[in-house]
């Protein structure tokens, strides 16, 4: 039989019809339809050449086979393929995105710092669409969690252009996310920054007595000056050189010399310079002007000299002070005047204690920089303290002591309870130190500076000239 025509088939028993047997196929001439009124069921769906081109196994659905291409028809939409529309608006000031999901972000009361995944995996998507155009407002930050954003953890980047829209893509370990969709790609640039400073100058040295014998004392150095602040931007690349002051030599034959300046610079930044601290009056001498005045020495009943000026160069705010002026003539005590601390004054005729000087927190810890020293003795009854922050103790019957390296101390004058001319006491060394957000560090200094961390920050301590480069 070639034909049978009929209208229906029909189960004998049961509900199921076989046609044909094992290996059989079944031809539809070309132009022919097949109609399917109800549920066409199979766990696979083979093309003319018999490769599987949709499968199911358990809950996983397989569309097409190695190597096709699966194309959606144009004008046709895809929807729910891996991407869920999240239906609340974001407008917190942070959200912890997922892989997977796509975020309306509403920035018109607030910016948005937006956290990514701590793990990924390769092709995760995340997408970011501004709903209210105020990202030119209010930005969005990404806190990269660690990760890779195109190759870098720093810095955080910032988009900030109205309506924009950005999807992330997750491309491995190397280079971490990568915006696919991105509307501004100039902004993917590394962000400023503030960098927070403290630059002290080094110390002046104290003066020396002048003859032997009591009744005469040294001036006490000036503390380097004091100086901080913060740069509020600081754009990535720039290096930012540090050069730190050395405290001034004491002498037996002449007054203190004064400290060396330290400075900080880079381009387009505002160079800071503190400048060093005034070397203490020998004998009758008066004190020398500089970051902080040094103190007036006194003579074998000679005149009392006058105190430096501190804050010289000027600068506001004050970097110090001035120092304090040797005691009155034919005084039995006869102690050189203290020197200028940034904190106070050093004081001044018949005490001879040096200016403390200013506390920082900048390290993480509350520390007091640039003290003056103390004024020298003319008898042996006793020192005159050198500030707080460094600054030396006063000599009586020993030649001056120095102020301490890295905190800018003054040096103190020497004390005239022995026959012997001594040296005033050495200013100390100064110090720059950079306290920078720790999510834009970029780790490369010269110098050896010491670099640790206090909470969110990383911190560069310069006790040698060297260069941050941000």
């Amino acid at each position: 039989m070639s034909e049978v025509k009929v209208n229906k088939i029909s189960p004998r028993s049961g509900t199921d019809v076989a046609l044909g047997d094992s290996g059989d196929s079944f031809n539809v001439p070309s132009g022919a339809a097949i109609a399917v009124t109800g549920d066409l069921k199979s766990s696979t769906l083979k093309d003319s050449a018999g490769a599987v081109v949709i499968s199911k196994s358990g809950t996983a659905v397989t569309l097409g086979a190695s190597g096709d291409t699966v194309q959606v028809a144009s004008g046709a939409t895809l929807e729910g393929a891996g991407l869920a529309w999240q239906s609340s608006i974001v407008t917190a000031s942070t959200l912890t995105a997922e892989a997977g999901k796509g975020y309306w972000i509403n920035t018109t009361s607030n910016a948005c710092t937006i956290t990514l995944p701590g793990s990924a995996a390769v092709g995760d998507t995340i997408i970011l669409v501004d709903y209210a155009r105020t990202w030119g407002t209010n930005s969005i930050t990404f806190n990269l969690n660690s990760l890779n954003f195109q190759g870098n953890t720093t810095p955080l980047p910032v988009y900030n252009t109205d309506g924009q829209s950005v999807t992330l893509v997750y491309s491995g370990v190397t280079q971490g996310w990568i915006p696919t969709v991105d509307d501004a790609v100039s902004l993917e640039t590394p962000q400023a920054y503030a960098i927070d400073y403290l630059v002290v100058g080094g110390g002046g040295a104290g003066g020396s007595d002048s003859n032997g014998g009591n009744n005469s004392g040294g001036g006490g150095g000036g503390a380097g000056g004091f100086r901080t602040g913060t740069y509020s931007s600081v754009a990535i690349g720039v290096t930012i050189t540090a050069v730190v002051g050395g405290g001034g030599s004491g002498s037996a034959t002449a007054n203190g010399a004064s400290g060396s300046a330290s400075s900080i610079a880079g381009s387009g930044l505002t160079t800071i310079s503190s400048a060093g601290g005034a070397g203490g009056g020998r004998e009758a001498s008066n004190g020398l002007d500089g970051g902080s005045g040094g103190g007036g020495g006194i003579g074998n009943d000679g005149p009392a000299g006058a105190a430096g000026n501190g804050n010289s160069p000027s600068v506001s705010p004050s970097q110090g002070n001035n120092g304090g002026t040797g005691e009155s003539p034919n005084s039995t005590t006869a102690n050189g005047g203290g020197g200028g601390g940034a904190g106070e004054s050093g004081n001044a005729d018949g005490n001879g204690d040096g200016g403390d000087g200013t506390q920082s927190s900048i390290t993480g810890s509350a520390t007091f920089y640039a003290g003056g020293g103390g004024g020298g003795g003319g008898t042996s009854t006793g020192t005159n303290p050198g500030g707080s922050g460094g600054g030396g103790n006063g000599g009586a019957v020993s030649g001056g002591n120095p102020g301490t390296d890295g905190l800018g101390g003054g040096g103190s004058g020497s004390g005239s309870a022995t026959p012997t001319i001594q040296a005033g006491g050495a200013g100390g060394d100064g110090v720059v130190i950079l306290s920078v957000p720790t999510a834009t560090y970029s780790g490369t200094t010269s110098g050896s500076p010491t670099v640790t961390t206090s909470g969110a920050n990383t911190i560069i301590k310069f006790t040698g000239n060297g260069t941050y480069t941000t």
